[in-house]
């Protein structure tokens, strides 16, 4: 029971964790469902990949969820980035997410009904 409290713990603390194929089995016994109801379940790690290469992968991973209501959260940057950087950051995951909507990429926009960028600590 311990056990999964820390992985329930550990799932809402970080936002990505990775694994050897070895260790990468026996997670879900050892720590229960908890990083998988988080959506944190490990990414694997081989011994012949390059574990810096793979960090800044999970650095610049998007992961969009969207459960029961139409609407998403989606973190773009913080409070040291540029102004252009963030448009950048901005842009990426809008224009991705309205591909999706439907073929037709122009229309796409009809579906859109509204965009707020909001700043938690930042400048308004």
């Amino acid at each position: 029971m311990e056990n999964k409290k820390t992985g329930q713990e550990a799932g809402q603390e970080y936002d990505a964790f990775l694994a050897s194929e070895s260790l990468i089995k026996h997670i879900p016994r050892i720590l229960g469902p908890g990083l998988n109801k988080a959506g944190n379940f490990p990414s694997l790690l081989t011994h012949n990949k390059n574990m810096v290469a793979k960090v800044d992968e999970m650095k610049s991973t998007i992961k969009f969820q969207m459960k029961k209501v139409l609407c998403l959260a989606v973190a773009v940057g913080h409070v040291k980035r540029t102004d252009n950087e963030l448009v950048c950051n901005i842009h990426l995951p809008v224009n991705f997410l309205v591909t999706l909507l439907k073929k037709n990429w122009q229309k796409n926009w009809q579906n859109v009904l509204a965009l707020y960028i909001e700043s938690t600590i930042g400048k308004p």
